[in-house]
């Protein structure tokens, strides 16, 4: 079995008096790793799935005298698919208040819907947690940094969701399968989502131009509908984890791009999977996109597993001149530049190195993904 980062991390937050809420896209794994970690307790624990009609009758608008009846003498419950139930903020509120020696996991595919329905009755009584697809970081912890750097091309075009990266061999159907089943699933649920059709043009169109800057105006003529509602749904596909968006840097610099944006899938399996290109990175056409994809996916990754406040951008002049990512802290300014081969030349702007003179430059290639990974 694959260690997952966040299992130590979550082991050490069970039974303090608070909820865990663990949110993260389908199939990324959230139900193996609550199993994990429920049957490290080696205590009797209790599930209950969201997706069934009884169980979100039982757990909507409850009391803790019912709560109690339904744990016995358990002391752990795992919650899957908590946001389809209807005030589930207030049953777990329920647990925490009233049934202080239990342990509740609740899990969720939606952040929209889970988070809308848990803060504010959850506020001070939770522990959240984001899991995301496999990492770089995590399998090089599985079999090595050697192995997995020999398989980035590998990942690059099949990416890292649990079911892929164990079933070699499957990849194109259970991708295909992924992407026409699962990923639209939280989404064709909300009621925001009125055309479906649209929503699956709308992905195209972005998994076409991942790598550059999009605008709204375009993409919405392209795919038939306006700027708004292209807005609106590339924020639900933030909010179900499939994409997010980098904002374009600028400090008040001439020239600089001050409202751009550009936006990444979280897993490049996915964005594969929706254009239907699997062809190997060798003959494809799109190799650099998929290569500052594949590495600000995983950047990302690591960053949010650390905890570390940092802020990514991309920056970007109206004389075209461009680089792939800017990364902000408190005290820390970097920019990286993103080549697929390691002799391509690269010079950073000289506009951005006169304006920022205290910035890091980096260049990141297959060579060296582990130092700016930062495992």
């Amino acid at each position: 079995m694959i260690k997952r980062i966040l299992e130590t991390k979550i082991q050490q937050r069970l039974f303090k008096g608070k909820a865990v809420i663990i949110f993260g896209p389908r199939q990324s794994g959230k139900s193996t790793l609550t199993e994990a970690l429920l049957n490290a307790q080696e205590k009797e624990w209790l599930y209950m799935n969201g997706d069934d009609a009884d169980v979100r009758e039982l757990l909507t608008n409850t009391t803790s005298a019912k709560l109690s009846a339904i744990m016995g003498n358990k002391k752990l419950v795992f919650i899957d698919e908590a946001q389809r139930i209807m005030n589930i903020g207030l049953t777990l509120k329920l647990f925490t208040d009233q049934l202080k020696d239990v342990q509740v996991i609740a899990t969720g595919s939606s952040a929209f819907e889970l988070s809308s329905h848990v803060n504010e009755p959850l506020t001070g009584r939770k522990y959240e947690f984001m899991l995301y697809p496999l990492s770089f970081s995590e399998m090089v912890q599985h079999h090595g940094l050697l192995q997995e750097k020999r398989l980035i091309e590998h990942r690059m075009v099949y990416g890292y969701y649990p079911e892929i990266v164990t079933k070699q061999g499957e990849e194109h159907e259970l991708l295909k399968l992924l992407a026409n089943s699962y990923l639209y699933k939280d989404l064709l649920m909300l009621d925001q989502i009125k055309k479906p059709l649209l929503l699956e043009k709308l992905l195209k169109a972005l998994a076409l131009q991942v790598g550059s800057e999009i605008k709204y105006e375009e993409i919405g003529q392209t795919i038939g509908s306006d700027s708004k509602t292209v807005d609106k749904y590339i924020d639900l596909l933030e909010k179900t984890f499939v994409v997010f968006r980098l904002p374009a840097f600028n400090r008040n610099v001439r020239n600089e791009i001050k409202k751009g944006k550009k936006v990444y899938f979280y897993d490049c399996g996915i964005r594969n999977a929706i254009i239907n290109n699997f062809k190997p990175v060798n003959s494809r056409t799109d190799v650099g996109a998929l290569w500052e994809n594949f590495v600000i996916a995983e950047r990302i990754k690591t960053l949010r597993y650390q905890n570390t406040d940092t802020a990514h951008y991309f920056w970007r002049t109206t004389q075209q001149q461009e680089i792939d990512l800017i990364e902000e802290t408190s005290d820390r300014l970097e920019a990286f530049e993103f080549k697929w081969s390691k002799t391509e030349k690269v010079r950073f702007p000289q506009t951005f190195t006169e304006n920022y003179p205290n910035a890091g430059t980096k260049i990141v290639s297959p060579e060296n993904i582990e130092e700016f990974i930062g495992m």
